[in-house]
């Protein structure tokens, strides 16, 4: 559980660096609660096809969050950019 918020992030500012302009930005946004934990990772780079949120990293990012109880969100930013978003608990499920 400690572990997968560091991924979700890792994965997102790799893909950053792999799909969006040169001199692209992000930004990461960690919001710790009593009960969950927020996640949320934006770029600024240009949507195109090969961000489009498929792949290998992004299915595996939803499936580590599912296995852990909580959601994940993707899809391109309300301004341009893509904008990643993940919830988890702080206690998995069945503890």
């Amino acid at each position: 559980m400690d572990l997968s918020p560091y991924r979700v992030v890792q994965e997102n500012l790799t893909n950053t660096m792999k799909h969006a302009h040169s001199g692209a930005s992000a930004d990461v946004v960690l919001a710790y609660g009593n009960a969950e934990n927020r996640i949320e990772v934006s770029d600024d780079g240009q949507a195109s096809a090969a961000n489009d949120g498929g792949g290998n990293g992004p299915r595996g990012m939803h499936e580590r969050v599912k296995l852990l109880g909580g959601r994940l969100s993707a899809g391109p930013g309300p301004h341009g950019g893509f904008t990643v978003r993940a919830s988890l608990p702080i206690e998995s499920p069945g503890a």
